[in-house]
């Protein structure tokens, strides 16, 4: 028998896909979802992918080469999320597993929100907030909790893929400068359309009123930002992370704000994650958000149609979209 397994709880049109395109074709196929508080664990998961043949994943479900050792029916494990991280794919090419992922579809939801935590900081929307909900304010005044204006503020954006860019096409609108840098520099047309400066990494950190981060998580830019780094930037700018947690080194984070080297952060992700570290929660500089980048029904929805289809297309033996190994 045939099993798919989920291994957290997803948007209903994944089951709801599954159901209508291929369990009604082949009703003896089996379709179980984990059903436990939290996250599934890892004696958890490998038992329940030894005799499954599909599996659909989050980024919070680490699928190990220990894990995939004991899946000998494994053929797809259909990832969702634009990140992979937190699979071995070399191991699951090895084993002959295809892996996919879910890209493109987050990069609408991403964007926007990383705006808003530009405008969070910078117009101190939270520590607003906090305010009114504990000791409240006396009235306006012409100097009293003053921000600072986006119009004008350089952004540098590190790593110009499709979420990169999408937030470049709306810090122009705010009419921000941009500067940007990755290993490969856009064509001349993109770069003048997003009106995007391209820049070596040391000089977008230098020149920067915001840095945003936005690149892929590799063995090569783990901790990219560190303590050199962040003592580079400018002691008015801040910093924002929208991509993957260790691409900062979050105690030397610490260390930059507590000694006012840099004026705040905003991070959606973080080194350790679901943890937080506890030093970062007192301070009102921080913005922090539980990795809610894609947290929209029309991204989760979209995200969920394109694992119920790959899980489908590979059942069907043909080539799933998107794959990573």
């Amino acid at each position: 028998m045939t099993k798919i397994f989920i291994t957290a709880k997803m948007p209903a049109v994944v089951t709801d896909n599954l159901k209508a395109h291929l369990l009604a074709q082949n009703p003896q196929i089996e379709l179980e979802s984990y059903q436990g508080t939290g996250l599934i664990s890892q004696s958890e998961l490998k038992q329940e992918l030894t005799d499954t043949d599909y599996a659909i994943t989050t980024l919070s479900t680490q699928v190990g080469a220990d894990v995939l050792a004991q899946a000998q029916r494994l053929k797809l494990i259909a990832n969702f999320g634009a990140g992979f991280n937190n699979i071995d794919v070399q191991a699951a090419k090895k084993a002959g597993i295809i892996v996919t992922n879910t890209p493109g579809v987050s990069t609408t939801s991403v964007a926007e929100v990383t705006l808003g935590t530009y405008l969070a900081l910078y117009h101190r929307i939270v520590e607003g907030d906090a305010l009114m909900r504990t000791t409240g304010f006396a009235g306006w005044q012409p100097t009293f909790f003053l921000g600072h204006d986006l119009k004008n503020k350089t952004v540098g954006i590190v790593g110009m893929g499709h979420i990169g860019q999408a937030v470049a096409e709306r810090a122009r609108a705010f009419g921000m400068h941009i500067l940007y840098t990755q290993h490969h520099q856009l064509s001349a047309d993109r770069e003048r359309t997003l009106d995007a400066t391209f820049v070596p990494f040391e000089k977008l950190i230098q020149a920067s009123d915001i840095v945003s981060l936005h690149a892929p998580l590799t063995a090569d830019n783990h901790h990219l930002v560190d303590a050199n780094v962040l003592a580079q930037m400018s002691k008015q700018a801040v910093i924002v992370n929208m991509a993957r947690g260790p691409l900062i080194d979050e105690q030397a984070l610490v260390d930059a704000l507590q000694a006012k080297k840099i004026a705040g952060a905003a991070l959606d992700v973080y080194e350790f994650e679901p943890q937080v570290n506890a030093q970062l929660k007192t301070m009102s500089n921080v913005v922090l958000t539980p990795h809610l980048g894609n947290a929209t029904v029309e991204a989760r929805d979209a995200m969920g149609m394109i694992v119920a289809e790959n899980v489908m297309l590979a059942y069907q033996g043909k080539q799933p979209k998107f794959q990573v190994n």
